[in-house]
C-alpha cells in the first residue's frame, strides 16, 4: 500500500534502537525524511547509516536526552518544519508503592508526560497553519490495563493520555491527527530488562523467565519492531486522516478487555 506520505519529514524520538528504530524504518520505507534522535551518539549513527542504505532518504541525526530542555531545543531547533512527531521515550524503573517519592514522580512525569506535550505544543502551530501533520506518540499497555511494577509508568502515560484525548480533537479540522500506540511485550532491550528481573527474582533461567513471560501473552510470543513499525506508519499515512484521539495496543492480546 502506497501510504501517501513520500516526501514529508518526520521527528522520531528515541529512535536508535527498539520501537523507536522499527518506526523510523517503516516511515523511510514510506519515502519520508527523517530527524532522528537517542542519546547515545554512536546508536543513533549507525541506526541512521543503516536506513539511508536501505532506503534511500535524507536522514538527520540529533544526539541528546529528549526530555531534558537543552537537549530538545536543540532537537527542534535542527526538527525544523516536521509533518509528522513519534514521540518515544524510555520508561521509568519498576518498584512498589512504598519505593516511590515525589522526586521519583517528577522525573516520571518529565520523561513520560511533559516532554511528549513540549514536542507537541512545539510542532502542532506548524503542523495546524499547514493544514496537515501527524502525531504519534508511544506509550503503554499499562493505560489500558494498570501494571502493579510500573505504577510511575502507569500515572505518567495515563497522564498523557488525558492530554491527548482533548487535544487531538481540537486540532482535528486542521488536517492534524494525534494518536497513541500501546505496546504490550516486544522483543527490544527492555523485555530483556524485565527477564532478568523476573530471573533473580525467582531464581530461574534466563530461559525460565522467558517462558514465564510469553504464558502471559495469547499469541505466544513477542511482538517485533517491524511490526510496531509499520503500525505507526500507517497512523502516519495519508489514509489515517479519520482516526483521532485513538489508543491502539499492539500486545499480542494480552491486555483482557473487551473494549
Amino acid at each position: 500500500m502506497d501510504l501517501g506520505i513520500s516526501g514529508r519529514r518526520a521527528l522520531v524520538c528515541a529512535s536508535s534502537k527498539g520501537l523507536g528504530k522499527g518506526c523510523a524504518m517503516a516511515l523511510a520505507e514510506a519515502g519520508v525524511d527523517l530527524v532522528l534522535n537517542a542519546r547515545g551518539a554512536e546508536a543513533l549513527e549507525a541506526t541512521a547509516e543503516e536506513i539511508r542504505a536501505a532506503h534511500g532518504v535524507n536522514v538527520t541525526t540529533v544526539a541528546g536526552d529528549i526530555t531534558a530542555e537543552d537537549a530538545r531545543a536543540k532537537v527542534l531547533t535542527e526538527a525544523g518544519d516536521v509533518d509528522i512527531l513519534v514521540t518515544n521515550a524510555g520508561g521509568p524503573p519498576p518498584g512498589m508503592w512504598s519505593d516511590w517519592t515525589r522526586d521519583d514522580f517528577i522525573k516520571a512525569l518529565d520523561a513520560n508526560m511533559l516532554t511528549p506535550i513540549a514536542l507537541m505544543t512545539a510542532l502542532l502551530p506548524g503542523m495546524t497553519d499547514r493544514g496537515w501533520g501527524r502525531v504519534v506518540n508511544i506509550t503503554s499497555q499499562s493505560v489500558k490495563a494498570p501494571i502493579p511494577q510500573l505504577g510511575l509508568s502507569n500515572a505518567a502515560r495515563t497522564g498523557l493520555t488525558g492530554y491527548v484525548a482533548g487535544t487531538a480533537r481540537q486540532v482535528a479540522d486542521k488536517g492534524v491527527c494525534i494518536n497513541n500506540l500501546l505496546p504490550g511485550s516486544h522483543a527490544t532491550d527492555r523485555a530483556t530488562a524485565l527477564e532478568k528481573g523476573i530471573a533473580t527474582a525467582r531464581n530461574v533461567s534466563m530461559d525460565e523467565a522467558q517462558k514465564i513471560r510469553l504464558a502471559a501473552i495469547p499469541s505466544g510470543r513477542y511482538g517485533t519492531i517491524e511490526e510496531f513499525g509499520a503500525t505507526c506508519a500507517f497512523l502516519c499515512s495519508q489514509h489515517a486522516g479519520f482516526i483521532i484521539g485513538q489508543n491502539i495496543l499492539l500486545d499480542g492480546g494480552q491486555t483482557n478487555a473487551t473494549i
